[in-house]
């Protein structure tokens, strides 16, 4: 029998003490290590096409100018938030009608068919125009998977999180990201040192998507042995559960929408940081991986302390407070990384740019998860995530390459950030506060017990 994160009843009642109580430490270890685990692999094949962002745009683009490369390059990255939507939709009402383990068991299985065409995909002066256009199906199927991915994952990790300590739980939801983005810039900082730079742009770049499939069957065995924490499962189709959300949780999808805009944004310009001192900067391959490498670390220890904050001060004033602050800070702070063209100035723009908004994004996606009921809990946050990601995410790369490039003003990332920062500091303020809502214990004592 398949391990079960009931939340029902007699069950509830027999087992609360242990769900708040030392037995749970370690099985809510063992739950966010599962579940972070196939999250990072994810995110990680999505956002090492970022960092190798300008190799692959030789690979696959060749064109008269760097420039023209590197945004068609980019254009491709923004391809994959495509059919973003459609994973929300179709994989966010999957996993609230058939559970969220057979979701993510999907979601992981497709981001590795994705990540295959990546790495088998011969480039444009071997096969012409069918290598881009390969690289386009590749980018569709890695958007499709990770669309669908980030619903059910958050509402695994809610819905098996101890009564005061949901911030906590879903703030690796977001720490996740840092570690895939961490890894990312690890393994391109690896090897930019142990290849020459002509070797990296021909083939090297291959090999760091070739790690993240070779990581894949493991991800999938521990996908297989998490928890169910569906309620009902196969009680209403797809169709009712996305009318059940449209019908009662319109206002919240809406202001969901709006919240991950600036969340996105951030993360994507942060995520830009590499191929911007490769590009504006004109550092070389070493240091300008840097970025990648202090983004990623940085937005796993700011994602679990907003978590932690927001579970003792509210999702309000944790979301609210360092977006303010991020919005005061993020022209000067660019200023000065421009002005100095260093190292250093990298490390420390790409460090407080990422803590501020992380920071309010974990107590964001903790704000959210708990709007929604367990019934939509996982479409409602897969298909409001999607949207946002497709229409920010898969543009803030493509717009500030533009931007820099056609006004030639290297600050265009902060007046981006700045702008959409407004508007999601709108829709964080008419959110509820839900830090204290009371959810019923989950009884996961004896949910991840092999046979049970």
């Amino acid at each position: 029998m398949q391990p079960r994160c009931a939340n029902s009843g007699a069950a509830i009642a027999s087992d609360a003490r242990v769900a708040s109580g030392a037995g749970a430490g370690a099985i809510g270890g063992w739950l966010i290590a599962a579940t972070v685990a196939g999250n990072a692999l994810e995110f990680y094949d999505f956002l090492t096409y970022s960092a190798f962002a300008v190799y692959i745009g030789k690979t696959f683009f060749p064109a008269g100018s760097a420039l023209a490369s590197l945004l068609l390059s980019l254009a491709t990255f923004g391809v994959g938030f495509v059919t973003r939507p459609l994973g929300g939709v179709l994989i966010g009402a999957y996993a609230d009608r058939a559970g969220r383990r057979p979701a993510l068991v999907l979601t992981i299985s497709l981001m590795a068919v994705g990540t295959a065409g990546l790495v088998l995909t011969p480039g444009y002066a071997a096969i012409g125009v069918a290598a881009p256009i390969l690289l386009v199906l590749a980018r569709l199927v890695q958007g499709l998977a990770l669309g669908g991915e980030v619903g059910p994952s958050t509402a695994v990790l809610l819905e098996c999180a101890p009564q005061g300590r949901r911030g906590a739980f879903t703030s690796w939801q977001m720490a996740s990201q840092g570690l895939a983005i961490f890894a990312a810039g690890l393994v391109g900082l690896l090897l930019s040192l142990a290849l020459g730079k002509e070797a990296l742009a021909d083939w090297g770049w291959r090999l760091a998507f070739a790690l993240g499939l070779a990581i894949v069957p493991v991800g999938l065995y521990i996908r297989r042995r998490l928890p169910e924490t569906l309620e009902a499962p196969g009680e209403h189709g797809a169709i009712a559960v996305l009318g059940l959300l449209w019908r009662g949780h319109r206002r919240s999808l809406v202001l969901a929408v709006l919240v991950i805009m600036c969340l996105t944004v951030s993360t994507y310009v942060g995520n830009y940081m590499t191929t911007y001192a490769l590009t504006v900067l004109g550092m070389p391959a070493t240091q300008a991986m840097w970025g990648t490498l202090i983004n990623g670390s940085a937005m796993m220890i700011a994602a679990l302390g907003g978590g932690w904050i927001s579970d003792r001060y509210g999702r309000r004033p944790v979301m609210i407070a360092p977006r303010l602050a991020l919005v005061a800070l993020v022209y000067p702070a660019f200023a000065v990384l421009v002005s100095v063209h260093s190292t250093w100035a990298l490390i420390g723009v790409t460090a407080l740019f990422t803590l501020l908004s992380t920071v309010s994004g974990a107590a964001a996606v903790a704000a959210l998860s708990e709007t929604f009921p367990n019934a939509v809990r996982s479409s409602g946050f897969a298909i409001a995530y999607a949207i946002s990601v497709s229409v920010f995410g898969g543009t803030t790369q493509f717009i500030i390459a533009w931007l820099v490039g056609a006004t030639g003003d290297p600050l265009s990332p902060a007046y981006y950030v700045i702008l959409t920062s407004a508007v999601s500091l709108w829709a964080m303020f008419r959110l509820p506060e839900t830090y204290r809502k009371v959810f019923a214990p989950v009884p996961i004592a004896g949910a991840l017990v092999e046979g049970t």
